[in-house]
């Protein structure tokens, strides 16, 4: 725990990998999860539509999963952090509407299951 998916149009320069990373060492930084324990990925969409515009739009949308069990003021400064993260990701591109956006899901401690193992 935690788990994070990145879903972004394909109309943003996005190098996926390295912002997984970065958004990674910021959840670390937070001292709420260790390190080996967060899971990322990013999804790019390549069909996608904001309102009715043909154009001229993009999204980036973070959800990160978390087990239950921690304050709004966390949840809040997390998706804070993420947020942060995503905003200094480089520079937009010129006339294009972006929206960026982070959302927190709860996962129940009762019902989630995991196991880790090396070989």
């Amino acid at each position: 725990m935690p788990h994070l998916t990145l879903e972004y149009t394909a109309n943003l320069p996005i190098a996926a990998k390295e912002l997984l990373l970065k958004i990674n060492a910021a959840l670390v930084a937070s001292s709420h999860f260790q390190e080996v324990d967060i899971k990322s990925r990013a999804l790019r969409f390549e069909d996608f539509a904001i309102g009715t515009a043909d154009n001229g739009r993009a999204f980036v949308h973070a959800k990160l999963a978390i087990l239950k069990g921690r304050t709004t003021e966390v949840k809040r400064a997390l998706s804070e952090s993420v947020l942060a993260v995503i905003q200094d990701a480089g520079a937009w591109p010129a006339g294009l509407d972006v929206q960026l956006c982070v959302e927190i899901l709860e996962l129940e401690r009762e019902t989630y299951a995991k196991a880790h193992f090396q070989s």
